[in-house]
């Protein structure tokens, strides 16, 4: 079953590849909710963003993939359960990344400050991100306004503290990003995209190892 599905997920990318250029992708206006994204798909390149890690050091993400083929995943931050469970699953299977080349990066809106708490709570070794002006959320086309009630929510239960922006109607809200998975190669040309509107659905490290394997293997 999964072989079957990364055999269509990569020849989906093979028609999306001829049918696209090469150039740079424009940084993509914030969507109005999470259904309505246009996520960079395969063919295009890393965008030229900086990030700060989580000492607020700049990290230049063209740059950084130059050193080695990446995968980046974006998650909303370090106080969802969801990506706390899938930022240890990325951890079981970093190793084996390693050893193949690769790189683990992560990107969130959280402040550098979050992000040490994030990697010390979950033990963590590979690179975070702060992304709290949402430039690569953004440039990556995953950036979507959450509703009043999520952002109210959100900032009340949860103890949110992201920046809000006014959406078209001048209204302030939360911006997140939909829950994403990027491979690209050592010259920033992405191989493998996932990205799901339903937050609570992240890929399964199977497909990620073997989405890996693929990318390494052309």
């Amino acid at each position: 079953m999964l072989n079957k599905l990364l055999v269509t997920l990569f020849s989906a990318a093979v028609i999306t590849f001829s049918a696209m250029s090469m150039s740079e992708a424009q940084a993509k206006p914030i969507a109005v909710d999470e259904n309505n994204i246009s996520p960079l798909l395969n063919g295009h390149n890393i965008p030229k963003v900086t990030l700060n890690d989580y000492q607020g050091k700049p990290v230049d993400l063209a740059k950084l993939v130059e050193a080695k083929p990446t995968i980046f995943f974006f998650y909303r931050g370090g106080w969802c359960p969801f990506c706390n469970i899938q930022m240890g699953q990325l951890k079981a299977i970093e190793p084996k990344l390693i050893e193949m080349g690769f790189q683990l990066v992560g990107i969130s809106p959280d402040s550098p400050e979050k992000l040490r708490e994030s990697m010390t709570d979950n033990e963590l070794s590979y690179m975070l991100l702060s992304d709290e002006n949402l430039e690569a959320t953004k440039a990556f086309g995953l950036a979507f306004f959450t509703s009043q009630k999520v952002t109210d929510m959100y900032q009340a239960k949860l103890g949110v503290k992201n920046h809000l922006f006014k959406n078209a109607q001048g209204q302030e809200r939360l911006v997140l990003p939909v829950p994403a998975i990027y491979i690209a190669d050592n010259q920033g040309l992405i191989h493998f995209q996932y990205a799901n509107p339903n937050y609570k659905v992240r890929p399964a490290s199977e497909l990620i190892m073997t989405a890996a394997k693929l990318v390494v293997a052309k």
